[in-house]
Order: structure tokens, then sequence, then C-alpha cells
């Protein structure tokens, strides 16, 4: 078999290729050359690209087989997303690649700031030397405000802790518990401007956020205030900034975003006060090497159809760790609904229950999907595609999430209608402290047996002598039986066998099962 081919269209990193490994074809072009990305990108199953590649609809169009682009940083103005969730195609990028290196550039424009780097180092460089014209301030016993305490604010605010500072943030979507476990007192804007020695933006650029500091919140700053602004530009109005400094309204900034980039001409680089940098916050080898070496797991994992924790176009958004077990058990669980039912369901309900429900279990739900159609389509089947099919097939799908839960501290039931109106279920959940994975009710009947490789579903009439029977005929076939349950709906009624058996059964064999106990169903499946 030929190898997925995966195009990296900009120079990335070398640990990016030793990454990939040596299960892809890896080509090379120049992805700002757009002759050269149309003609490259046909017949690909992946691209790398950073930030000089435009991967949008035309060029997505000409990109035949291509399943995911991967972007080796954080921003995705140059993906068009959209485009690429409408044609199938999964975007990652590697969100937590530079936060270190972004967070470490905001504390040194501070530094710098604060103690006038910046307008010292010109002044020697132009053979002066202005000791006294240039004394700054410390950061030791002041209090620097946090806008935003996402992953970098929060290391911005862990850093500058270590420095002596008091730390206050403005966050509306952090809880105060959380805040004061890190030693951060959350406010409202009004007190962290009115309180702020030192004010650090780490804000995403939104709708809500552009123009947030702007000429009315820096009215109620201090005079001695150094505001730095290392996460996107317009989140402060420049203008007013640039007024306040002029005045003496503040006293100084350090900025490594702007509104309109590339910016090379700014009344802002003119004043003494400011230290500014080209957008530098992601600009280290380590940061570079981090993103290359998350893109290339992302492509392996997207290819191979599973799970990509990055990928920005599959619902579900963050994924807690106490909903990561339960992945691959409900992906399992949607092979043995698909081997249970024998056809496409006119309606799912992925129900999830107990305390996971806590958290956002949407992953559940495409996990669920992917398990379904792994083996009804002959195409590979992954967290993007998955919905697709679904909705390809006519098949509703409904995620259903209740915090009761009588039985289990979680549980995970996949249930569906087929086209007659019965009904097929199946339910697992994690045991003990090692999370182990077991299948508890099949079609209404209660069940323990854990999910290995090989298993297989009888349903017949309770009598005497059947599991004598099947143990015999499995015996005969050299089957070693890992696991059973017998279970019942009363004596004499409908009665179900789960088995798990250390290699795959034979057809012939489940054939002479299906005959020797008279079933009603047999069914195999092989989750290996």
């Amino acid at each position: 078999m030929s190898k997925p081919v995966v195009l990296i269209a900009e120079e990335l990193s070398p640990a990016t290729v030793e990454a990939l490994g040596p299960d892809f074809e890896v080509r090379n072009a120049n992805g700002a050359d757009r002759a050269e990305l149309i003609s490259a990108i046909a017949d690909v199953d992946a691209i790398l690209v950073r930030s000089a590649t435009k991967v949008d609809e035309e060029a997505l169009a000409a990109a035949k087989n291509l399943k995911i682009v991967a972007r080796a940083g954080v921003g995705l103005d140059n993906v068009d997303v959209k485009a690429a969730t409408q044609a199938g195609v999964m975007v990652v990028n590697a969100p937590t690649s530079n936060i270190v290196s972004a967070a470490e550039l905001a504390v040194g424009l501070m530094l710098a700031a604060a103690r006038n780097i910046s307008p010292g180092h010109a002044g020697l460089r132009n053979g002066e030397w202005k000791r006294s014209k240039y004394t700054g301030i410390e950061l030791y016993e002041k209090t620097v405000g946090i806008v935003g305490l996402g992953r970098i604010g929060v290391l911005v605010a862990q850093r500058l802790s270590a420095f002596g500072m008091q730390v206050i943030a403005y966050d509306p979507y952090v809880q105060a518990g959380r805040a004061a476990q890190m030693g951060v007192r959350l406010v409202d804007l009004e007190t962290l401007l009115a309180e702020s020695d030192f004010m650090s933006v780490h804000l995403p650029k939104t709708p809500e956020t552009i123009g947030l500091i702007g000429q009315d919140e820096l009215a109620q700053a201090k005079s001695n205030l150094v505001l730095v602004n290392a996460a996107r530009g317009g989140i402060v109005d420049e203008g007013a900034l640039y007024a306040a400094l002029k005045e003496g309204r503040i006293a100084g900034a350090g900025l490594d975003v702007f509104a309109k980039e590339p910016c090379t001409d700014s009344p802002l680089f003119e004043l003494e006060s400011v230290v500014a940098t080209p957008h530098l916050g992601a600009s280290t080898d380590e940061a570079q090497e981090k993103a290359g070496i998350a893109v290339a797991k992302s492509v392996r994992l997207a290819l191979s159809g599973e799970l990509v924790p990055d990928a920005v176009n599959v619902q579900g958004g963050v994924i807690a760790e106490d909903v990561r077990p339960g992945i691959p058990l409900t992906e399992k669980l949607g092979r043995v609904f698909t081997a249970l039912a024998g056809e496409a369901a006119q309606q799912i309900d992925v129900e999830v229950r107990g305390e996971i429900t806590e958290y956002d279990v949407k992953v559940l739900e495409l996990a669920a999907l992917k398990g379904v159609f792994s083996d009804i389509v002959e195409d590979a089947v992954s967290y993007v595609n998955a919905p697709l099919l679904a909705a390809e097939r006519g098949t509703e799908v409904r995620l259903i999430a209740e915090q009761e839960s009588p039985d289990h501290r979680n549980l995970i039931t996949i249930r569906g209608t087929l086209a007659d109106g019965s009904q097929v279920s199946v339910s697992g959940t994690l045991v003990g402290l090692a999370q182990k994975e077991r299948l508890v009710e099949v079609n209404g009947f209660d069940v323990d047996i854990e999910p290995t490789d090989h298993l297989a579903f009888l349903r017949y009439v309770d009598r005497p002598g059947m599991v004598g029977t099947l143990g015999r005929i499995l015996g005969d076939a050299d089957v070693n039986i890992a696991g059973m349950q017998v279970a019942r709906a009363g004596k004499g009624g409908q009665a179900l066998v789960a088995l798990s058996v250390d290699s795959e059964i034979p057809a012939q064999t489940l054939a002479e099962i299906e005959k020797a106990i008279e079933a009603q169903s047999v069914r195999a499946v092989d989750l290996g």
C-alpha cells in the first residue's frame, strides 16, 4: 500500500519531519507561491503550514484527497476553517506551543519598559550616557493586573508572583476559587485599572474584546501605569494609548502586537516610554519546534482516524481529563452497537450519566459515532466526518447528559432505533482506580464483561445445557473463552450470553452455535 502524502508548505523545524516518522511520504513546496501550492496540494492527504500559506476555498477544492490542514502555530487567519469543515477536512493548530515564549516576552516587555532598557540602549548606540534620565521603577511589591487569566495569563501571573508582585486579574470566565488557588485576586476591570501599577493583556481577539482598553479605561488608570500587550492587536486602542502616554496620564507601554500588521510606522514608536517588538511572542526556537512536533502528532492521529484534541473544527471543545478515559470505551460501545444492530439506525441517542456530566461531554458523542460507522463504511472514519456520515444516512443523533446515575459512578449508553422500530442498546462504565472498561448492559440484559478484542453475543430461549453446548463447540474450534456472562429475563425466558474470547470465532463456528442452541441472534465483533 502507498504511504499517505504529507505536504510541508513552509519551512518548519527538522523535528517536525522526525515526529511524522517513516509512515508518510513527505513532500515540500513553497506555499506562498499560489500556482505551486495549487499544483502540489492536488493529491496530498495532509498539509502543514505556518502563516504565509493561504489555505482557502480554492486550495481546498484543488485538494481532492486532503484530510487535514495543520497550522504550526496558534493563529488561523490564513486557513478558511468554515470551508474546510464543509469539505470534511480537519483543521488543527498548536495552541500550547508558544505559551511559555509568549509569557516570557510579556515579562520581558514589562521589565524593559519599567527600566527604560530600549531608550537606554538607543542612547548608548548614539554615544550618550544618560543614567539619570532613564531612572526606572522596580516590580517588587507593586500591583500587576492581568487581563485574561487563560493559559498565558496564568504563566505570566506565576512569573510575576516570583518577582514579589501583588497579582490581581480580570476574567469573567474564571471562578474566584480557581484564581485564589494561584494566589490571584479576581476583580472587575474598573478595579483592576484603578489599582494596577502594571497591566498585562492576555485576551483573545473577539468582537467583545476589540477596543476593550480605550480612552475611558485609560482615564481610570494610575499615572504610573505600565501597560503591556503581547496578546492581540486591537484590544488596546492604539490612538487612545498614544494620547495617554503623550500627555503623561500613564507612564509606559510594552507592545508586541498591533491592530494592523506588519506595522512599521506608528506614532507610538516615536515615544521613548514605549518598547515595541514585531510580534515576536512565538518567535523562539523552542516554540517553533513544539509547534512542528505538535501538528505532526496531530497529522498522525488524524490520518489514522483517531481523536485529535487540537482540532479546531471538531465539536466538543477542550476535553476534560475526567472525560478522556471514556473516549476509547465509547468508541468500542459504538462498534458493539453496530454489531448488535446489523444495520444503520434511524436514530441514535448517546446517553452520558454521572459525575463526568459536570464537564463538556460532546466528544463522547463523536466517539460513539466514530465507533458506530467504523465497521459500516469503507473510508476511514474520523471525528470530523462521523457526524457527516450520520447525516448522509439520515441518522438523527442526540446527546443526553444526566448527572443522576443510580448504579454506576459514570455510565455511557448508546441506544438506537432501527427501521422496524426495534431498539438496540449497549452500556459501559469504567471501574476502579485503573479505570478498567466494562460492558454492563446489552439490549436490556445486565452483564459485566471486559470489552476485549473479540466479543460475541448470543440470544436464545433459556433452557438447560446451552452453556455446555456453547463451550463444546468453541473448544472443538480451538477458541478459548476469556470471559462469559449469562443473563436472562427470567427462568425459561429470553437469555443472553456475552462472551470474550482469545481469538476470532470462525463464521462456520458461529453458524454451528446458532443452529445448536436455536439462537434468535448471534453477533460477533472484533475490536482489535
